[in-house]
């Protein structure tokens, strides 16, 4: 995904805007502009101090500028994130009612809104979902903090045509273990090569399908069998679909002979939680 040019200080304000809460937005244009007024004062004339005149009337000048400028960049910020957040929601809820085949429901979205379906994908469920400067930070696109604060990455493909290679998941796993985040997810509206997953597996790293994507957002997911791994079940929820997780053993990689819980929809679902003893 292409990095963001660059660009000036006012498209940057536009854009941290756009990405805060509309309601924040809105309160921060107040608070700035009530602080530029308070200073945008024509300073007295003291012929004994010319220093501070000279900087009190740069003050005015600035402030009196500023005013007219800065607070209106974050009301036009708000206005964005109102119609941003109204249009995330409007495409999940498009996906979670579309009567069409499940393969066919993500056929007219845009690469777009799939990383915005995708954030309020996982604001629904629980996280605090922060947008990247499209994908520009390590080909990350969106960054997730859950309730106990660990941070998880999530890497958005919007392929159709062919399945996401072993190099994404690998690249993707790379930066989680760089940045010492918690948990990844690489989500996509088409499949993953069967390399892609096998290297996933017994990682803390969760391979989202399209298949699937729309399974969980509908509230159901595709019935297989059960793999009986383990007897040892548990009250942990899956990440992915928040079905029963099932305490299991990695078999192969790293990660050989240590103890994860794994969804019991294995391998439709193939969402994995660390197992601390």
């Amino acid at each position: 995904m292409a990095r963001r040019s660059k660009t000036s200080f006012i498209e940057d304000l536009y854009f941290i805007a756009s990405k805060l809460p509309w309601w924040l937005s809105v309160a921060l244009a107040v608070i700035l502009f009530v602080y530029l007024d308070s200073k945008a004062v024509m300073p007295e004339i003291d012929p004994n101090n010319p220093a501070a005149q000279v900087s009190g009337m740069m003050v005015y000048q600035f402030a009196y500028l500023l005013r007219y400028i800065i607070p209106p960049i974050f009301l036009l910020g708000a206005v964005a994130s109102f119609f941003a957040n109204f249009k995330r929601v409007a495409l999940l809820n498009n996906v979670r009612y579309d009567t069409t085949p499940v393969q066919d429901v993500l056929v007219s979205v845009s690469w777009r809104e799939f990383e915005m379906l995708v954030g309020q994908f996982f604001r629904e469920m629980g996280y605090k979902v922060s947008e990247t400067a499209n994908g520009a930070d390590g080909g990350i696109d969106l960054r997730l903090t859950a309730s106990d604060f660990k941070t998880y990455l999530v890497q958005c493909k919007h392929w159709k045509s062919s399945k996401v290679p072993v190099s994404v998941v690998r690249e993707l796993y790379g930066v989680m273990v760089a940045e010492q985040a918690a948990g990844a997810f690489v989500v996509t509206s088409g499949q993953f090569t069967d390399d892609a997953q096998a290297f996933a597996d017994g990682k803390n790293i969760q391979l989202i399908g399209g298949q699937l994507l729309v399974g969980a957002i509908k509230g159901r997911m595709p019935q297989a069998p059960k793999p009986v791994i383990s007897s040892v079940k548990s009250a942990i929820s899956c990440p992915v679909c928040s079905s029963e997780m099932v305490l299991r053993t990695a078999k192969k990689g790293v990660n050989a002979g240590n103890q994860f819980y794994g969804c019991s929809n294995y391998p439709s679902c193939r969402g994995t939680r660390p197992h601390q003893l």
